[in-house]
């Protein structure tokens, strides 16, 4: 370069001739007149493409294969090395794999799509499920994650939920909107199945929305819009958000006790990320943040109940049947009409307005959830089915229960089962521990009966305000109450008279 630069500025500057520089460099006239013309070695440079001989004749049919390719699952594509083989074996082909790969190359970044650069105004939202894994008390498993960007400040809002569901999908949507405090105007999602019920054909951006989409959005007013069929570039910010949350949050792979103490910790790096700043746009997050909150519709007076309702009847083993899961009721409501309300943390079972049972939500299938309080009332009327009564088999009670059981079972005989199931039906009243005191104190003085241990449960008066208090009754100042003399209770005894 040091040579080139000083010909030129020979030639060019002090006016040195061409002749005179071919004599002392030896260079040829055209070499010459190349460095005269360029700044710097311009380089080799085709004119035209070399005659492909041995794989020309084939080229249309590896792009046809290519294009074919689009229409297959990702992982079963043709690669280049497969390619050759196919030409060697199916057509005779005798050239190298070299030729194969950078046609193959040239092809596949010719079709390559380009995407137009899109604007997202303030107050605007994008959402996306995706999936990672969690550590949780000791066992690894897969969870699903929701998020929800605002595509103008880049601010961010993620939970963990045991799997993406229109529970899952409520929950999030109405934590995040009181996380940014406000509802954006317009929300952007992919074709995902709890909210898109069907694709209308003939129409692209024709769909059928499901009854839970349509009931969250009429609570919040919010628009939308879903991408075309297998364009995610449309919510890119959202993609791009999902793969930085797995990358940047979950990785290592979180150990937690349980997912609460997950999204605390998730909660927490969203806020710190709000002081981060996004090249290419000014302010940090949070500076951006406060003009998205601007441009939102204000939060409802009501929160959305986020409950998922299905009317079903509770079955002759007092069971409720809710996402392949069974919930159990009172015996008192076995065969009647109930209103099973699933949430995210909890499965409310409604007799009419009447809530007759809670449980915690269960993820797993086919799993059958028993309250032992609910069958003790069948129990009191089939006392012999107490051992192998499936609901209370992995019930822990006290100690005192057991003792107070085989007291009662050997004092009264044939009805000592019943009395006791008639004690742990206090429980269908009463704390667990309030109980577990009164059994106690009801056995340190020879009580066992049912109605022997209530007597405990009745609320006591303290010691002190059982003392007789003179104040207030003058009149009695006066009464001399003689003192007792323990001789004539001995005479009793004796048979005398007092």
């Amino acid at each position: 370069m040091d040579e080139w630069t000083e010909i030129r500025r020979r030639v060019l500057v002090d006016g040195v001739s061409r002749r005179q520089i071919q004599r002392e460099t030896g260079l040829h006239w055209k070499t010459l007149k190349k460095v005269l013309e360029h700044s710097e070695p311009p380089g080799y440079r085709q004119e035209k493409a070399r005659p492909k001989r041995k794989l020309g004749p084939h080229e249309a049919w590896i792009a046809q294969v290519l294009k074919e390719d689009r229409e297959a699952p990702v992982k079963q594509r043709h690669t280049a090395s497969r390619i050759f083989e196919r030409l060697r074996d199916e057509r005779g082909y005798a050239g190298g794999y070299t030729a194969v790969r950078e046609l193959v190359k040239e092809l596949t970044s010719r079709n390559r799509e380009v995407f137009v650069p899109l604007s997202h105004p303030p107050g605007e939202a994008q959402v996306d499920f995706g999936h990672a894994l969690v550590n949780e008390a000791g066992r690894l498993r897969k969870v699903a994650f929701f998020v929800m960007v605002l595509p103008y400040s880049d601010a961010v809002f993620i939970k963990v939920y045991e799997r993406e569901c229109t529970e899952t999908f409520w929950d999030g949507h109405v934590e995040a909107f009181e996380f940014f405090g406000g509802v954006p105007r317009r929300i952007v999602y992919d074709n995902t199945g709890v909210a898109v019920s069907r694709i209308m054909v003939g129409g692209v951006k024709e769909r059928r929305l499901t009854q839970g989409f349509l009931q969250l959005k009429s609570h919040h007013l919010f628009d939308h819009r879903f991408c075309n069929v297998r364009r995610g570039n449309e919510k890119g910010v959202v993609e791009g958000m999902v793969k930085f949350t797995r990358a940047n949050f979950l990785v290592p792979v979180p150990q937690v006790r349980d997912l609460d103490e997950l999204n605390d910790r998730l909660k927490q790096r969203c806020l710190a990320d709000q002081q981060r700043r996004v090249r290419g746009k000014e302010g940090i997050k949070a500076v951006r943040l406060v003009e998205d909150q601007a441009a939102m519709l204000p939060l409802p007076v009501a929160r959305f109940d986020a409950y998922r309702k299905q009317s079903t009847t509770a079955s002759s083993l007092s069971l409720v049947r809710f996402d392949d899961n069974d919930y159990s009721v009172p015996v008192a409501w076995a065969h009647h009409p109930i209103v099973a309300k699933g949430s995210c943390d909890d499965v409310v079972l409604c007799r009419g307005l009447e809530e007759v049972a809670r449980h915690q939500r269960m993820w797993d299938k086919e799993r059958v959830v028993f309250e032992p309080l609910h069958y003790l009332a069948l129990l009191e009327r089939k006392p012999g089915a107490l051992d192998q009564a499936r609901p209370l088999q992995d019930w822990v009670l006290p100690e005192c229960y057991a003792i107070l059981r085989r007291r009662l079972e050997d004092k009264r005989d044939g009805d000592g089962t019943r009395e006791y199931i008639r004690v742990l039906r206090l429980l269908e009243k009463h704390p667990p521990e309030v109980l577990r005191r009164a059994v106690e104190s009801a056995l340190r003085c020879g009580a066992t009966s049912r109605d022997a241990i209530a007597q405990f449960l009745l609320p006591r008066d303290p010691w002190h305000l059982t003392v007789f208090n003179l104040d207030g009754h003058p009149h009695l100042r006066g009464v001399k109450v003689q003192a007792p003399d323990v001789r004539a209770y001995t005479g009793l005894l004796r048979g005398g008279v007092m």
